[in-house]
């Protein structure tokens, strides 16, 4: 498992290929589209996720009356915006570099990568609009949280049409390739075999529920399996972009194509299981919920392969030349294992019951999240003629947003030790041990500084985005 050396190392440039596939300025706009719904999605997670932790200080109630249901919507908007539409809006973006590079930068389907976006941007307000009515029921249901309303539901209908015309446009592109399956290629395929499979479980889901009635139980049933296959998803689209942060900052390969394929078909044959979990158990059963939640735990070895390989690379690099530390790339990957590894450290201690929970997903999200910032700066920009200048501001807000992270899932472990419990705020947490208060500060200081510099990062990135390339 030693770093792969190409025989001309100082030829060796994971950007070059790409930039030339992306030179069009149709390929440019589709890029431009998703990268403009991903940091608004963004934003509008990222305005909730202040509220909400300002509204869990203890006795903010009594300072400041909130509207009603203000924590419970909130709580879906922030959720569904910052975990589901910027996940898949990153997966469009992937879909789209994919495409172009596989077909020297002549796709077609043009018609087909409009309709996507479309369908996805209108997904936006459709979900947003319900929280800010004086109807439907907020429901606080794992992995695709909801508001209980037709408008929400046709917001989900939305997006989820969108990826999906998406991923239909790679796989039509993809037996007449005229390039090689790279690396990026792979996790572009597995992202998308990924989706199909959560839809699958969607829609089996969906078939056994139709004569339900529409409540909290309705979509934790619905979106319970097909949930867990997008956290398989998720880490597809993570461990592709360690890969291309690697190879950016420090100009090789970052780990053997055949060892970012292991850890993709690890992936998926672990994901494989979820349609087939419908057949072996009882629909909505106990047994059933609970092979979804130790299927979870084969998202570990494909990770710890991957998080090795790159050590290993980043070891040899140093050897010969010193590491990039000043490299945005550079900066988000090894930030990156460190807030996604200590996320998944303490996601062995959670029992659904309290704040650890949350401890553990903020952190491996925030995991992904920072690959996702070293892919804004390094990759998408650049490669839409719209590069931003490497200096304080940069590495201020990486920095800011894993640290402040890292603080605010340490402050919900620390309180959900002491029995804190999750989905609730202010006076309602019946917070009475010191360690509980301690830790719902440190959250709330943590989500702070993370939101400072995730505001910055959007407002940089907002500025490339508009300004003429």
């Amino acid at each position: 498992m030693s770093a792969f050396q190409p025989a001309q190392r100082q030829r060796w440039n994971l950007y070059a290929g790409f930039e030339a596939a992306m030179a069009a300025p149709a390929a440019r706009g589709e890029l431009r589209g998703w990268a403009g719904l991903a940091l608004l999605s963004l934003a509008i997670a990222g305005v909730y996720a202040l509220l909400l932790a300002v509204s869990r200080l203890p006795g903010i109630g009594d300072i400041f009356p909130w509207p009603l249901q203000f924590f419970d919507k909130g709580l879906v908007i922030h959720v569904v915006f910052s975990f589901v539409v910027w996940f898949l809006s990153i997966l469009g973006a992937l879909l789209t570099i994919a495409v172009h590079r596989l077909s020297d930068g002549s796709p077609g389907g043009y018609g087909l990568a409009r309709a996507a976006l479309w369908a996805s941007y209108v997904s936006a307000p459709l979900m947003f609009v319900p929280g800010m009515l004086d109807r439907g029921e907020p429901s606080l249901n794992n992995y695709v949280p909801v508001i209980i309303d037709p408008l929400y539901y046709a917001g989900l209908a939305a997006l989820a049409l969108g990826l999906f015309l998406a991923v239909v446009r790679f796989l039509i592109v993809l037996p007449r390739r005229t390039g090689p399956m790279e690396p990026l290629a792979m996790g572009a395929l597995s992202g998308s075999i990924l989706y199909l499979l959560a839809l699958i479980c969607f829609g089996i889901a969906g078939s056994g529920l139709a004569d339900d009635a529409i409540d909290g139980a309705f979509n934790e049933n619905l979106f319970w399996g097909g949930g867990h296959i997008l956290q398989f998803l998720n880490v597809s689209l993570m461990l592709t972009g360690w890969y291309a942060l690697g190879g950016l900052s420090m100009e090789r390969p970052a780990m053997r194509p055949q060892m970012t394929s292991l850890t993709q078909a690890l992936l998926l044959a672990a994901a494989l299981m979820g349609p087939v979990f419908y057949i072996l158990f009882d629909a909505y059963s106990v047994d059933q919920m609970a092979a979804f939640t130790w299927l979870q735990y084969a998202l570990a070895p494909p990770t710890l392969l991957a998080a090795v390989l790159l050590i290993r690379t980043a070891r040899e690099h140093r050897a010969t030349s010193p590491l990039p530390r000043a490299h945005p790339a550079f900066k988000c990957l090894w930030l990156s294992v460190v807030v996604f590894g200590v996320g998944g450290f303490l996601g062995l201690f959670v029992d659904g019951a309290d704040t650890r929970t949350p401890a553990h997903y903020h952190g491996v999200i925030g995991g992904v999240n920072l690959v996702f910032i070293g892919l804004f700066m390094s990759f998408f920009l650049p490669l839409m003629g719209r590069a931003v200048g490497i200096g304080r501001s940069i590495s201020a807000l990486i920095h800011m947003y894993a640290w402040g992270q890292m603080l605010a899932s340490i402050g919900l472990f620390l309180a959900g030790g002491y029995g804190a419990p999750r989905k609730t705020a202010g006076d309602a947490q019946g917070l009475e041990a010191m360690g509980a208060v301690f830790g719902m500060y440190l959250n709330g200081v943590g989500a702070l500084i993370a939101v400072i510099g995730g505001t910055m990062f959007i407002w940089i990135c907002a500025k490339a985005l508009l300004r003429r390339a």
